[in-house]
């Protein structure tokens, strides 16, 4: 069983119509996964109740989850900036979107079963702090609830942007293998997540890092993906894979520098889906995370779910859900498999030079940590 979770208090937390962060692009993956038949016996749709302050405390403060209840601007826990504005509901809003992860680790403890919350993902969020659309951390959250069953967690986030919230939190955790492939800080926000964090305590070797550089394509992600991640599995042989499958890598998303099309995206699903089956069970909590571009966000999760119930992803987009999307957006979506997009031979040279160099700098940090690793 996959449990899919969705409700319309997601399209609650709103940051304004200027916000990158559009809620409309949950509603309109979450009807197209219904379009494309995909609800059935074996996908089960669940709407989760908001987390209760006594969760939301396993990971963030009392004083942070009291500032978020004021619903007023305090840039001291990061509420107020450019990026995760104030805005009335917040506090229900972000409860909201945590719940989701959090029912979802709570019934992974429970049965052997996988989960996808879309709106799930908010990576960059601190135990003290709000940052980078990100409230309350719904990924830690998670883990930290599915550590009472499991003491091997594998957390994999292919978003565009480095997982720093999750990072930081199990930093120091040898329990959870954080990893997290992203566009190098070097180019884009959060400016972190590069080979050289790599745990700290008794937590060292256990926080891995590929940064990728600007303009990396499919093929720069599969080479960099399949040097680090199956030996990531065979090492650690993880109970379980927390993925944070942001979509933000895509070509046309409009705050990053990448180069991956949806059968790039797809691919690095597959793989995670293929190595969860193989070392844990098959147990996967997949979390929607980033993605700005509106035509690539709903094919992409829909080609996600197709992925972990052991499907290819489809070419066809429903008639009734394409008229829908060019009525609300006011132009088309894409469909898998999609197109690549040409960046010319000398980008190609240098893309291809700073990931042999990122590669043999991470294989050398982690050779004085775990040498067997690699």
């Amino acid at each position: 069983m996959i449990y899919l979770y969705y409700s319309d208090r997601f399209l609650n937390y709103n940051f304004g119509p200027e916000h990158p962060l559009n809620p409309t692009r949950l509603s309109l993956s979450y009807k197209l996964i219904e379009d494309s038949g995909l609800l059935d016996e074996r996908t089960e749709v669940l709407e989760p109740e908001p987390a209760s302050e006594e969760e939301l405390h396993l990971v963030h403060t009392l004083e942070y989850i009291e500032a978020v209840r004021r619903e007023e601007p305090d840039l001291a826990f990061g509420l107020g900036s450019d990026d995760t504005p104030v805005f009335p509901g917040i506090f229900d809003a972000s409860r909201a979107m945590a719940g989701g992860s959090v029912d979802a680790a709570k019934r992974m403890i429970e049965e052997d079963c996988s989960a996808f919350n879309i709106a799930g993902g908010l990576h960059h969020a601190f135990p003290t702090q709000a940052a980078g659309f990100c409230v309350f951390n719904d990924v830690a959250l998670a883990i930290s609830i599915l550590k009472k069953r499991f003491s091997r967690i594998l957390y994999i986030d292919i978003d565009a942007h480095h997982g720093d919230g999750v990072q930081q939190i199990f930093y120091e955790d040898p329990s959870v293998l954080t990893f997290s492939i992203h566009e190098s800080g070097d180019y884009l926000f959060p400016g972190t997540g590069f080979v050289d964090e790599a745990g700290y305590g008794p937590g060292l070797g256990y926080c891995v890092n590929l940064p990728m550089p600007m303009y990396a394509s499919d093929r720069d992600y599969s080479l960099a993906f399949e040097e680090v991640v199956p030996k990531l599995f065979d090492w650690f042989r993880p109970q379980i894979v927390v993925a944070e499958l942001g979509v933000d890598t895509h070509y046309s998303d409009p705050l990053t520098s990448l180069n991956l099309t949806l059968r790039g995206y797809a691919r690095m699903v597959r793989r995670i889906v293929e190595l969860a089956e193989r070392h844990a069970g098959g147990r996967v909590l997949a979390l929607g995370g980033g993605g700005y571009s509106l035509p690539v966000v709903p094919p992409a999760w829909t080609a996600a779910l197709h992925l972990m119930r052991g499907e290819e992803p489809t070419e066809y987009l429903p008639p009734y859900w394409v008229e829908l999307f060019t009525n609300v957006v006011g132009y088309v979506p894409l469909s898998y498999p999609d197109i690549d997009l040409p960046i010319g031979t000398e980008t190609e040279k240098r893309v291809s030079l700073e990931l042999a160099s990122t590669m043999k700098r991470l294989k050398g940090v982690y050779a004085r940590i775990h040498p067997e690793l690699f």
